[in-house]
């Protein structure tokens, strides 16, 4: 069965770019993705301080 390849992968996969556009100021600004990026880095910063930690308890 053949996969289906939306539109979006493959501007995504053509034109990295397509991440670094400028921000569209008619957008609405939404409290969910403020959240989710204040979860993202307290992940990020636990998961760093756990491998510092361990890398400490080898030496």
């Amino acid at each position: 069965m053949p996969q289906i390849v939306n539109r979006m992968t493959i501007i995504i996969y053509i034109c990295p770019m397509y991440f670094f556009r400028k921000k569209d100021p008619n957008r609405p600004t939404s409290i969910d993705i403020k959240i989710m990026h204040v979860v993202n880095v307290l992940a990020i910063s636990i998961f760093l301080i756990g491998i510092i930690s361990k890398l400490f308890h080898l030496v």
